[in-house]
């Protein structure tokens, strides 16, 4: 090889080190932030000075020393979406952008979630915090199905999720087992038959809980579908998780509401201008979020924790601050459940 050559191959190779040294430099400003607010423990926090916030921002000189001592305070959570997303934005942005950091942190948050785990499968809203109702096993907001669903994806190595370390894959299985062994040991029987699950859970007895005080124990024409999905994606599903699907999806069409709807209706003088009421409609089919135990009857609460059983005996914040009503299992009823049914019946 001549002078020249040699020299060109070393230039070649020193801008490939440069461009490999500035890719493992680059920054992304959303997962610098996440990098920020990562607790000690692993998780991550939904709030910045007690409000929502976003990454995409560039944060001040104050705005840092202020997160740095909210992230010492410790405790993370699942709710909203919490530390769910950041490791899968992580994960996501270390394949474009391969900073190390970025992958490690996602790491973290994945030894956070199988730390707060419960032996018996459950998870905490919030961990390694147990205050109020932060101890209860949740399915509130699909918190508990998203942990699930996390590590379901990384034991199946999809959905981005296979640049985690394989020495994850064992335990990430084993908490996706016992999380299944949970939602079985869960689901509310009435009458000798398996109908849907509760928001929350006592962690001690598997009981339906109360959260806050307008969520008292029930059964959730909204929270139930999201633990039916994650039952239906299981790949080798066993007799007693088909019969747990087969249940909660029957339950749900027994107490389907037809024929009504909420609708918004003027209401000058009010907060909003509008106000939820109840209205005919014979095409309409809707759930609510809240069935009593033992009789299926959709009931409601106001802040003071007291049930009432139409729409119109809340308060104008709680009628209109909550959904009460919803199609969540409309998708599910419509397509998916038929297409699970096809495939394992």
């Amino acid at each position: 090889m001549s002078n020249m050559q040699t020299r060109f191959f070393k230039s070649l190779l020193s801008l490939a080190a440069i461009f490999f040294v500035a890719r493992l430099c680059a920054q992304d400003l959303r997962a610098d932030n996440m990098l920020r607010f990562q607790r000690p423990s692993g998780g991550w926090f939904k709030q910045f000075r007690g409000k929502a916030f976003s990454y995409n921002q560039e944060f001040s000189a104050t705005d840092k020393t202020d997160i740095a001592f909210e992230v010492l305070e410790g405790a993370a959570t699942i709710d909203n979406n919490a530390t769910n997303m950041e490791i899968r934005y992580l994960v996501k942005i270390y394949k474009s952008i391969p900073n190390p950091l970025y992958l490690a942190s996602a790491e973290r948050g994945i030894r956070y979630l199988l730390k707060a785990q419960y032996p018996n499968g459950g998870f905490p809203q919030y961990y390694p915090d147990h205050g109020l109702y932060r101890n209860e096993i949740t399915y509130n907001d699909n918190a508990m199905i998203n942990a699930l669903n996390l590590l379901m994806d990384v034991a199946l190595g999809r959905n981005g999720l296979d640049v985690i370390d394989r020495k994850l894959i064992d335990s990430c299985r084993n908490g996706v087992d016992r999380g299944i062994r949970c939602i079985l040991n869960t689901q509310i029987i009435q009458s000798g038959r398996l109908t849907g699950w509760c928001q929350q859970y006592d962690e001690r007895t598997l009981q339906p809980a109360k959260a806050r005080a307008y969520e008292l124990p029930s059964v959730s024409g909204s929270e139930s579908v999201g633990i039916i999905r994650f039952l239906m994606d299981q790949p080798y599903p066993t007799q007693e998780m088909k019969a747990s699907v087969k249940a909660a999806v029957q339950w749900l069409n027994d107490v389907k509401i037809v024929g009504y709807k909420v609708v918004s209706v003027p209401a000058p003088g009010t907060e909003k201008g509008t106000d939820k009421k109840m209205a005919v409609d014979p095409t309409s089919i809707m759930w609510a979020r809240y069935y009593e135990i033992g009789t299926d009857r959709p009931f409601f609460c106001n802040r003071d924790g007291i049930k009432v059983y139409t729409l119109q005996e809340l308060s104008y914040e709680r009628r209109n601050g909550y959904a009460w009503y919803g199609n969540w299992p409309e998708q599910l009823l419509a397509k998916d459940y038929p297409d699970w049914l096809r495939k394992w019946n």
